[in-house]
């Protein structure tokens, strides 16, 4: 009885658990020759593919779609990107600058805002005119006009020549000054010249003075960097 009572009491503290599945059978085994697995290996299979996949979208790197990916361009291969479809429709669009009219247009209409607005600003440091009313002359649009159009020749040359803006500078305001001289002189002639220079202290027969060499150099200064350079940046489509 002694005896008993030990084996009983070690099955107690030591019970015998059933053997887990964890290797298949020889019907497993038999199964996966004749293409149906046990369900026990095909959920391990299709673990293990799922777990593939993870692993391989996990470690793909960013930018590495096929899609984003820049071809290594070779001699005789032709890659397309997601832009060059434009880029060639833009390539193939041809243009042309703006005609010399234009220019002319653009180039009087700025000489004359100009002319306006430094009038109306010199009169009121004058009298303090709050009314602003500057004025100008329709003679003012074809001398303003050709006078910025052969500033674009002029500029051309002293860029070529690499001078800096000062020499610059000093050019475009002679050449104003002989501008304005010359269409003084014929419009007097005619009796129509506009302006009168004869209150200033520094002048020549009242149609240019020094007084005005500061604003007309910050005039061509605008008209350089601004005016010319902008307008011939203007392309238009055919």
């Amino acid at each position: 009885m002694g005896t008993d009572d030990a084996e009983e009491e070690t099955r107690r503290q030591h019970p015998q658990h059933p053997e887990r599945e964890s290797n298949p059978g020889p019907s497993s085994y038999a199964q996966l020759s004749s293409g149906r697995p046990h369900p026990h290996l095909r959920s391990h299979i299709e673990d293990a593919g799922l777990l593939g996949r993870f692993i391989k979208r996990s470690t793909r790197c960013p930018g590495m779609d096929a899609r984003t990916v820049h071809a290594r361009r070779t001699p005789g291969i032709k890659t397309h990107g997601p832009g060059d479809d434009d880029e060639e429709r833009l390539g193939s669009i041809s243009s042309r600058p703006l005609p010399p009219l234009a220019r002319l247009y653009v180039y009087a209409l700025h000489g004359c805002l100009c002319e306006v607005a430094f009038t109306a600003a010199y009169d009121w440091c004058e009298t303090r005119d709050r009314r602003l009313a500057g004025h100008s002359s329709l003679w003012s649009l074809p001398m303003y006009a050709m006078a910025i159009y052969l500033m674009e020749s002029l500029g051309t040359m002293l860029s070529a020549r690499r001078l800096p803006l000062p020499v610059r500078l000093i050019a475009y305001t002679v050449f104003i000054y002989l501008w304005e001289f010359t269409w003084g002189v014929g419009l007097r002639t005619l009796g129509a010249c506009p302006w009168d220079y004869s209150g200033h202290t520094y002048h020549l027969w009242g149609l240019v003075t020094l007084e005005y060499a500061v604003p007309w150099a910050v005039a061509s200064l605008i008209a350089e960097k601004c005016v010319i350079r902008n307008t011939l940046r203007i392309r238009l489509v055919n």
